[in-house]
């Protein structure tokens, strides 16, 4: 099926390309605006879903730690073993110790300390974007409840 332009052998000024580039445009937009990308699986819903493995080169470079006489009591969280007296341990940032056997598996899995969910950075960044967007809300939040309990005061 031929269009009315090649039937009629004209082409459209620049003005129509433009105004019909335009409204192209705005359906565009209009449909977006309709679509539930979650619907789609465009959009990951971080809240329901389990997070990506932590950051490769954060994972590498973490302290090690060698335990002290006084630290030789303590216990691998994981395994639940005591930790030798010249072991070296593995400290995350929250300072919990766990033998590099232990949480190098678990990050590769996901990017928190199997003890108290303290996350470390991922290299995903639509992760790391919602995690921003999450602390911006809870951030927001704070403000919104001590201003409401100001203004009673």
């Amino acid at each position: 099926m031929a269009s009315y332009f090649d039937e009629h052998d004209c082409e459209l000024s620049d003005h129509e390309q433009e105004t019909g580039f335009n409204m192209l445009l705005q359906l565009a937009r209009s449909l977006s605006n309709m679509m539930d990308f979650e619907d789609l699986g465009l959009v990951v819903d971080w809240d329901h879903q389990l997070p990506p493995p932590a950051a490769k080169a954060v994972v590498e470079n973490l302290p090690r730690t060698v335990i002290s006489s006084s630290q030789a009591d303590l216990k691998c969280p994981v395994c639940l073993l005591e930790f030798e007296e010249e072991e070296t341990v593995i400290e995350m940032p929250c300072h919990h110790l766990f033998h590099s056997s232990c949480i190098l598996p678990w990050l590769s899995k996901t990017n928190s300390c199997p003890l108290c969910r303290h996350e470390l950075p991922t290299d995903d960044d639509g992760y790391e974007e919602h995690r921003r967007d999450q602390a911006r809300k809870e951030q927001q939040q704070h403000r919104l409840e001590n201003l409401h309990g100001a203004m009673y005061m």
